[in-house]
């Protein structure tokens, strides 16, 4: 958890509530700050980035992992790009976890973890399907993802799993984009594992254009 100053909401240019089960995307500015909040708590988030300036250029897991000698995200992580440029970093964090290995649930996925019966339920990679869309990108352009606020401990052997998650209410993540960056959520509808309290909710984004000194 970062001591800095917090930000306040009045001076916000942009805030949104994201509707559950429902994506968001912004082009964020080098400089802007993005804060995620977690308004009822357990509601994981997952996220992708795009540099906007070219979009072949995005958030990579293995080398944000292998830079940061960390499975996790949390205070003070850089988020890396393919290329091995820091595309953000998280300057505030009031839940202490986040991940960045189990990916993004499908429809697919969805049958094959929890029966043929959940093969229609809505999904986040639907949801990356539809926001990217209004890009100019599409489902080939889905990468390994960030889980905000997505509780998955590994154990020594590396086999992980999804757990009730640690976030309460009103919990916040900060993100500083170091790069013009195209920021993707979908605020994950997964109703079949504890990542969303088996509940999902809306969670609210705020963007400030400088970080607080």
């Amino acid at each position: 958890m970062s001591n800095r100053p917090l930000p306040d909401p009045a001076d916000a240019v942009y805030s949104h509530d994201v509707p559950a089960e429902r994506p968001w995307s912004r082009l964020l500015k080098a400089g802007q700050t993005l804060r995620i909040v977690d308004l009822e708590g357990q509601q994981a988030v997952d996220a992708l980035l795009y540099c906007a300036e070219n979009p072949e250029e995005r958030y990579s897991a293995q080398d944000t992992m292998r830079v940061q000698g960390s499975a996790y995200i949390g205070l003070g992580t850089r988020l890396v790009s393919n290329k091995g440029r820091t595309m953000a970093h998280v300057a505030a964090d009031t839940c202490g976890r986040h991940d960045t290995s189990a990916g993004c649930c499908s429809c697919e996925s969805n049958a094959v973890r929890f029966g043929e019966q959940t093969r229609y339920q809505h999904a986040c990679r639907e949801n990356f399907i539809l926001e990217l869309s209004r890009h100019g990108l599409g489902k080939r352009d889905i990468v390994a993802n960030l889980n905000f606020f997505m509780n998955v401990p590994i154990d020594p052997s590396g086999n992980f799993t999804v757990v009730d998650g640690i976030s309460a209410g009103g919990n916040h993540v900060d993100i500083v984009a170091e790069m013009d960056v195209i920021f993707v959520i979908s605020n994950c509808p997964q109703v079949n594992n504890p990542c969303n309290g088996f509940n999902p909710t809306p969670v609210r984004v705020l963007v400030w254009d400088r970080p607080a000194a």
